[in-house]
Formats: structure tokens, C-alpha cells, sequence
């Protein structure tokens, strides 16, 4: 469920040129086209959906390089978030 939610708001937020069903889980993102605008317009909208806030150490190239790596990065935001 989360990965399509991730795909979906990557569709939407982050402007990428190639198509996301083409894109594998573990797809280098900045590769197919992602920009560093994108990905904050990407990590701003997954702040809202999950309810969660990226913290300084995850604000970096590897935590938005795929979709596996956004999926892993916001499950354990979700999860400390739950465990508050």
C-alpha cells in the first residue's frame, strides 16, 4: 500500500520525465530525471500524507535515490512516530 501511495506522489510531486510504471523499486530516481526541487516538493507532500517530519539526517540524496529507499525512510518515521 505505502509503495503505491510513494509512487503516486512521486507522479504528482516529482516531475519526473520517464514513467513511473517503468521505474523498478529500487531505481536510481535521480537518474530518471529527479531534480532536488523535486525531491522537496516530493518530501513536503509525503510530510503531509504520512504526518510525519523528515529530520535533518534523512534530508540527503540517498534517502530519495529510490523508491525502496523513500519507502524504508518513511516507515521508520511512521514507526517512531507510533511508538511517541
Amino acid at each position: 500500500m505505502m509503495n503505491k501511495q510513494v509512487r503516486q506522489l512521486l507522479a504528482q510531486y516529482g516531475s519526473l520525465p520517464a514513467a513511473l510504471e517503468d521505474l523498478g523499486n529500487d531505481a536510481d530516481l535521480y537518474a530518471a530525471g529527479l531534480s532536488s526541487h523535486g525531491s522537496v516538493q516530493l518530501m513536503l507532500a509525503l510530510e503531509d500524507t504520512f504526518d510525519v517530519e523528515f529530520p535533518d539526517n534523512l534530508l540527503n540524496r540517498k534517502t530519495f535515490a529510490s523508491i525502496s529507499a523513500i519507502e524504508a525512510a518513511v516507515n521508520g518515521l511512521v514507526g517512531e512516530r507510533d511508538a511517541a
